[in-house]
């Protein structure tokens, strides 16, 4: 290809490599703001801005406490071996993805972007090189990290619901109810920016192999403006909203207090910057649902639907191998164009 074809198919694949990142924003809004909207403490639109906002933001704290580019390491270069992919691989693992989002955006499920891109690199690696292309520890600790992350916003969720109803048990209730109103700012907050800094990471990682990949870096390396430009667009995506995955979370689960939207948001937060800070692409979604369904269930089993929370779970079951067969059949389809 001559250099103008070749800048014009990087400029393509790095547009849609932003374009999940945008998807990504919009799909996982409601990850942040689901538990604040169905308390009613914000207003959707409120709520949205609020959550856009400290997306970005995890960009700056992210880069002062040095975990700005762990995840994004993992991804570009701990799943496929970064020498086997190329521009075909790349297309097959976005649209692999951006295609899954879309679908369980459509049926308002909340399933994971992070583990649709994680499949769709996968299955565009394995379609172009076989099994050999896999990293397998890397592959090894997200597949980990897939039971890991619920299982601790679970136990998070339930033991910050307990602690709070012991400290609170004799306080007057209406104050308490003001106090986790004003409370539910500060948790939604922090969940924004932990999911901020885990997945806009997940697409730098993408578009920083892609550079190494068409030589423009002797080494994998993540540049600022890579970050940043993803960092941006997936708070410009969360702006967007996604209101149909909003409604499932905030409340056809469970109903939730401020009270037990502060504790389900705290132990979201605390489960994705542990997950950031080791440089491991953890669902969002995976967290915080299971996060409320924790919170939920500590009141009385019977608070949780069990048979929506069911569905939820048989998506995330399905969307690595889903993804993967997405990201094989359009690399296929760009392996006859790039």
């Amino acid at each position: 290809m001559d250099p103008v074809s070749v800048t014009f198919l990087l400029v393509f694949l790095i547009a849609v490599a932003l374009l999940f990142d945008l998807l990504n924003g919009m799909h996982d809004a409601a990850n942040a703001i689901a538990t604040i909207v169905s308390t009613r403490v914000l207003s959707p639109f409120v709520a949205v801005c609020w959550a856009a906002f400290f997306n970005f933001v995890a960009y700056f704290v992210g880069s002062y406490f040095g975990f700005s580019t762990k995840v994004a390491s993992t991804v570009g270069t701990g799943l496929v071996s970064p020498d086997l992919i190329n521009n075909a691989v790349i297309f097959g693992a976005l649209m692999g993805a951006i295609g899954w989002n879309l679908l369980t955006w459509w049926f308002g499920i909340p399933s994971s972007s992070s583990h649709a891109l994680v499949g769709g690199i996968v299955g565009a690696g394995v379609a172009k090189a076989g099994f050999g292309a896999i990293v397998w520890g890397g592959l090894s600790k997200t597949v980990f990290a897939i039971v890991l992350s619920p299982v601790t916003g679970f136990v998070l969720g339930v033991l910050l619901i307990v602690l709070i109803s012991w400290l609170f048990l004799r306080a007057n209730p209406v104050w308490a109810e003001k106090f986790f109103r004003r409370m539910q700012l500060v948790s939604s907050a922090l969940y924004s920016m932990g999911h901020g800094s885990n997945d806009a990471q997940k697409t730098a990682g993408i578009i920083a192999v892609l550079l190494y990949t068409n030589g423009y870096y002797d080494e994998f390396t993540v540049e600022p403006w890579v970050i940043f430009s993803c960092f941006a667009v997936m708070g410009l995506g969360t702006m967007m909203g996604g209101w149909r995955i909003v409604h499932t979370m905030g409340s056809k689960i469970t109903r939730l207090t401020p009270t037990q939207g502060a504790a389900a948001e705290t132990a979201g937060a605390m489960t994705l910057f542990g997950a950031t800070w080791m440089g491991i692409p953890v669902s969002t979604t995976h967290t915080i649902t299971a996060s409320i369904i924790g919170v939920g269930s500590a009141r009385r089993v019977h608070a949780v639907r069990w048979g929506v929370a069911g569905r939820i779970v048989w998506a995330w079951v399905i969307t690595i191998p889903a993804a993967a067969l997405m990201g094989a059949l359009f690399y296929l389809i760009g392996a006859q164009f790039m």
